[in-house]
């Protein structure tokens, strides 16, 4: 499995210990800020929960049609906080928060010493 993780080239970080539990953590692997989201899929028609899962980045229903009605129209749906009853229906999605950075510079001085700052001149 090693030569494996050597030869693939587009090696992307799974975030694997991030715990599901925590809503923003940095990954210990990679550095970035991780952001756990977790969804459901309902049937458009009629409500009904159906077990998600993630296909190509994206999140699907398992089945193909609901139990329920019979519709083949599934609508995903975020949840905040996750809970005992929808365990079973929820997919985790760890998705990388990107920080928003200000453009500012502030400066300090020293007021104990009392000396002039020196500034740099531009050539």
């Amino acid at each position: 499995m090693d030569i494996l993780k050597l030869l693939n080239i587009n090696h992307k970080c799974s975030h694997s210990k991030i715990s599901p539990e925590s809503e923003l953590s940095y990954c210990p692997d990679c550095g970035e800020l991780i952001e756990n989201r977790w969804f459901i899929t309902r049937c458009a028609c009629c409500g009904v929960k159906v077990k998600a899962m993630i296909k190509n980045g994206e999140v699907i229903a398992q089945e193909k049609f609901c139990h329920n009605c019979g519709s083949n129209n599934f609508v995903p749906e975020q949840i905040s906080k996750i809970n005992c009853i929808d365990i079973n229906y929820a997919v985790l999605v760890k998705t990388v928060v990107v920080p928003q950075y200000d453009e500012y510079s502030n400066n300090w001085t020293d007021v104990k010493t009392g000396s002039k700052i020196k500034l740099l001149s531009q050539t």
